[in-house]
């Protein structure tokens, strides 16, 4: 292994630089952009049991410091994922999690049972996105309805399996600390914030209004997706992979300094599509210039 690999309880990754859910598509989407092989990983678009059209009102907003989406969780489903997705991913030598969301409980077992017939090493449950109107955030904000998730998808799966948690609640150490209890291997966080853009027209003497709601991300949520990974890894035992506004190899550090054993690029991805691979070539020239021994290294003195 590499000077920027990283162990996560288990899964090993040639670098910590990982996508986030949600923002690369199915990872074929960026190969005119960089080699999306050299990633640690993809993590795809969350994929149901089956199909979803996806919300049909708006789905993104720009704000002043991200983004507002309400996307709705489109995606192919888990039968068309494995016969057309799957094939492209192997053949194109990229490692990646599969993100699982569901509307009810036997929804996410019957995803990761698939998952398991067809030997994919790691899923991410999204119990956090808060553009649905059934599963998802229902689950990912009761400790007992999150712990009993887990629970039932850790009976059927085998591999590696991480959950992603929200930051709408009031306590997500409770939440983490529950997942863990149910088996869960790691922990991603943060997911968006909830969040409301009205842009106001004023025409001929008349307000127009266009509203979105659903979940913001970028660069303005980073102190609180921080603080989140600062807190989960005082109260777990299992590593922590943090996202959350992250664009800048000052970013990266910042969540590594907080505790943060590898790192999603989530919004940067739809202006600046190369962000994920630039931050690859950025972390292994710092750890080279400046004398680390190895990724490891440069954790343990940002740490200390």
């Amino acid at each position: 292994m590499g000077k920027l690999s990283v162990n996560l309880n288990g899964l090993e990754l040639k670098n910590p630089i990982m996508t986030a859910s949600g923002t690369y598509g199915y990872a074929s989407e960026y190969n005119d952009f960089i080699d999306v092989s050299e990633l640690g990983a993809v993590v795809t678009k969350a994929i149901s049991l089956y199909p979803r059209a996806g919300n049909k009102h708006l789905r993104i907003t720009e704000t002043k410091a991200g983004m507002i989406n309400s996307i709705g969780l489109e995606n192919v489903g888990i039968e068309k994922f494995i016969e057309v997705k799957l094939p492209e991913l192997i053949e194109n030598n990229i490692d990646f999690v599969m993100n699982v969301a569901g509307s009810t409980l036997d929804e996410y077992v019957k995803v990761a049972k698939i998952c398991d017939d067809n030997n994919i090493k790691a899923i991410e449950l999204n119990v956090s996105c808060p553009n649905v109107k059934a599963g998802c955030l229902e689950f990912g904000t009761d400790e007992n309805s999150l712990f009993e998730l887990v629970s039932a998808v850790r009976a059927v799966y085998n591999g590696f399996l991480i959950v992603k948690l929200t930051p709408n609640v009031t306590s997500i150490e409770k939440l983490g600390i529950a997942a863990q209890k149910a088996g869960a291997n790691a922990l991603s966080a943060i997911n968006t914030l909830k969040g409301t853009s009205i842009k106001i027209d004023f025409i001929k003497g008349k307000f127009y209004k266009t509203i979105v709601q659903g979940g913001y991300s970028g660069i303005g949520i980073k102190p609180v997706a921080v603080g989140a990974v600062s807190r989960l890894v005082k109260a777990v035992d299992i590593p922590v992979i943090g996202m959350g506004g992250i664009e800048t190899l000052d970013d990266v550090l910042e969540f590594f300094a907080a505790g943060a054993e590898a790192v999603q690029i989530g919004t940067a991805n739809f202006t600046h599509p190369e962000t994920a691979g630039k931050l690859v070539k950025e972390l292994e020239d710092f750890i080279t210039n400046n004398g680390f021994k190895d990724l490891n290294e440069l954790k343990r003195e940002l740490r200390a």
